[in-house]
């Protein structure tokens, strides 16, 4: 069962994601690039996808606190909050210059693989690159703890 929910939740998400067109690397750069705010240029259109998600979010959120387990699960898996440190702040800062260089976001990179997108040449280059960020993010990790 926890497989299909999976797979459910995942074609939802990548639905979701075509959709708002977060998959289209124009869109992001589009919505990203600030000083066309001045310019009249500037593209809110996927302010209206966060600001949508969120009463979403916060019912999931009422919903979840009311349950004693999940569906698909034998219990919740709520990450317990942690520090903000050295290593957050560089991967958030590593994480949002590539996604404004590239335009591209790991969820929507995935779905943009999808060979109806029309994007697949430039988006392979980046789903490798963020492959290739996530295997030396752990043999970091792991050679800083061994």
């Amino acid at each position: 069962m926890p497989i299909v929910a999976a797979v459910i939740a995942g074609i939802m998400f990548g639905a979701g994601l075509t959709v708002a067109q977060m998959t289209n690397p124009r869109k992001i750069l589009d919505f990203l690039d600030i000083a066309a705010i001045a310019k009249g240029g500037w593209d809110p259109t996927l302010l209206m996808v966060f600001i949508g998600a969120l009463p979403m979010m916060f019912l999931a959120y009422v919903i979840q606190r009311r349950m004693r387990r999940p569906l698909a699960a034998p219990a919740f898996l709520v990450p317990k909050p942690s520090p903000i440190d050295t290593r957050l702040v560089a991967g958030s800062a590593i994480f949002g210059i590539g996604w404004g260089l590239a335009g591209v976001c790991p969820g929507p990179a995935i779905t943009a693989l999808a060979p109806t997108s029309g994007q697949i040449g430039s988006v392979i280059l980046f789903v490798l690159a963020m492959i290739g960020g996530i295997l030396l993010s752990q043999f970091f990790t792991a050679s800083s703890t061994g």
